[in-house]
């Protein structure tokens, strides 16, 4: 055989197995979350994320078929760093606000949620009466909005994370913390959060949680949105939700 036709074909088998290779490569999404806002995610002592958030995140990259990485990345700044392309979607129990979607594309809900006070068991805080109360949020979060707009005497300490927020109301810092239903509910019963207890009903409710998206990220929109139907429907969710919670954070 010429020389000049075996390196062609030697040449054209290379492209077929290249091209091959690059069919079968597993694609990989950069899951951009918090690390700071257990039980939904969370850094463990020895710097391992863990948290509802991520096992959620690992459950739909599974049922898509692509790789989960895991880049954590302190809240005020994760919409930017989103649309800075740092990672390729944002699961870290962001709620679905007008606001928000002018900047990023949201998928459907993965859980609902509600906002509630917790202050000292032995405290007589009353949500329909908060006055001039020192009431601690986190900055930058529903909880923060809502607290501001609401309560307009009262003496708002907006905190970077949930974590300095608790801390402060254990020291009595803050009167009260107002934040998520599930985050509280996860504290409150927890060594840590001993002291406290809820306060009164939800001052907000139907609060919905979706995955943040670059605006033009219809298709991989739609991809996530059928994989949180598959693992509702193939008992995947609930699984991972009677693991952090007795009831479903789903809602309807």
């Amino acid at each position: 055989m010429p020389i000049m036709k075996r390196l062609a074909l030697a040449a054209s088998a290379a492209a077929i197995a290249a091209s091959f290779s690059a069919a079968n490569a597993q694609e990989t999404l950069k899951i951009g979350t918090e690390g700071a806002y257990p039980p939904f995610n969370n850094l463990t002592a020895d710097g391992k994320l863990v948290g509802f958030d991520v096992e959620i995140a690992e459950a739909l990259c599974e049922e898509m078929k692509v790789e989960c990485e895991f880049v954590t990345q302190d809240w005020d700044g994760i919409i930017p760093a989103l649309q800075a392309g740092k990672f390729d979607a944002i699961v870290a129990s962001m709620s679905i606000t007008p606001e928000r979607m002018e900047q990023v594309n949201f998928t459907d809900p993965y859980y609902v949620n509600s906002l509630v006070f917790i202050a000292p068991k032995d405290s007589d805080m009353d949500p329909s009466a908060v006055g001039n109360m020192v009431i601690g949020v986190q900055e930058g979060t529903i909880a923060a909005i809502f607290a501001e707009e609401t309560y307009p005497d009262a003496d708002l300490k907006a905190y970077p994370t949930q974590l300095e927020a608790w801390s402060d109301l254990d020291t009595g810092r803050v009167d009260a913390v107002l934040a998520d239903f599930g985050v509280q509910y996860d504290w409150i019963n927890s060594d840590d959060g001993a002291c406290c207890e809820f306060k009164g009903d939800p001052v907000s409710s139907d609060d919905r949680i979706g995955i943040a998206l670059r605006k033009d990220e219809t298709e991989l929109r739609d991809r996530f949105n059928t994989a949180i139907k598959a693992i509702r429907e193939n008992g995947t969710y609930a699984e991972i939700n009677k693991k952090y919670f007795p009831f479903d954070i789903y809602g309807e």
